[in-house]
């Protein structure tokens, strides 16, 4: 049980916990669930977790989760927020948009600033 205590604490340290909370209102629920997934899966230590159809390896998996920080879970909490479509699975969605937070994260902003400030890019005939 020490163990979950103390990855619930490095987790909570990492993402800024209390702002986010604070911040994020009525969404807060979701906030806690996004903890305790981090922390369930960081604390299980298994030879491979299973992220979007592919097997990595838990140290892998671990270290990515560990670096997690308050924008990381902003930018999937948007994510989530903006997704309309069904989701058959949301705790491995879910795990899949915050291990892949850390690489898509600058992406996402940078084409969400395109977007507002060029009107939807070469898809909609703006060169």
């Amino acid at each position: 049980m020490d163990m979950i205590a103390a990855y619930t604490q490095i987790i909570k340290s990492n993402i800024e916990y209390d702002a986010l909370k604070l911040e994020m209102g009525y969404q807060g629920a979701l906030v806690d669930e996004i903890v305790e997934l981090l922390v369930e899966t960081v604390s299980v230590k298994r030879e491979h977790i299973r992220i979007s159809g592919a097997h990595y390896p838990y140290q892998l998996v671990k270290g990515k989760l560990l670096k997690l920080d308050y924008t990381h879970i902003r930018y999937v909490m948007d994510c989530m927020q903006k997704n309309t479509t069904k989701v058959a699975n949301i705790r491995a969605y879910l795990l899949t948009a915050l291990y892949n937070a850390p690489n898509t994260i600058d992406s996402y902003y940078q084409a969400e600033v395109n977007h507002d400030m060029y009107g939807g890019g070469c898809a909609n005939g703006n060169y």
